[in-house]
C-alpha cells in the first residue's frame, strides 16, 4: 500500500510564500498524474492543482498565477509552490492522484495564512 506524506505548511502572512512536499513510499508520481487537494474547515476536499506524467499542469482558477506543482521522480515527490498567499488559501493540503484518487490519503499539511 502506497503512504503519502505531506509536509511544509505553516503559518504565514497575507502575501507570503510556501513550498509543500508529498513523498510517496513508491514509485508512483512519475507513472500516474498527480494532484494537490485542499480542505478548508467546513468545505469539501476540492483539487488546486494537477500534473500530468508528461508535464502538463493544470489549476483551480483560485491558484492560477500563484501557485506551481512540480514533480522529482527521482525521489517520488511532488511539490507545491504557493505564492501569494491569501486568507481563502487557509485548509489542510494533501497530494493523491488524479484525478481518480485511489491511496489513502496522508495526514496533511495546515495552511495558514492570517495577519
Amino acid at each position: 500500500q502506497v503512504q503519502l506524506v505531506e509536509s511544509g505548511g505553516g503559518w504565514v502572512q497575507p502575501g507570503g510564500s510556501l513550498r509543500l512536499s508529498c513523498a510517496a513510499s513508491g514509485r508512483v508520481f512519475s507513472l500516474n498524474p498527480v494532484g494537490w487537494y485542499r480542505q478548508a474547515p467546513g468545505k469539501e476536499r476540492e483539487l488546486v492543482a494537477s500534473l500530468g506524467v508528461a508535464g502538463s499542469t493544470s489549476y483551480a482558477d483560485s491558484a492560477k498565477g500563484r501557485f506551481t506543482i512540480s514533480r522529482d521522480n527521482t525521489k517520488n515527490t511532488v511539490y507545491l509552490q504557493m505564492n501569494s498567499l491569501k486568507p481563502e488559501d487557509t485548509a489542510v493540503y494533501y497530494c493523491n492522484l488524479f484525478p481518480n484518487p485511489i491511496y489513502s490519503w496522508g495526514q496533511g499539511t495546515q495552511v495558514t495564512v492570517s495577519s
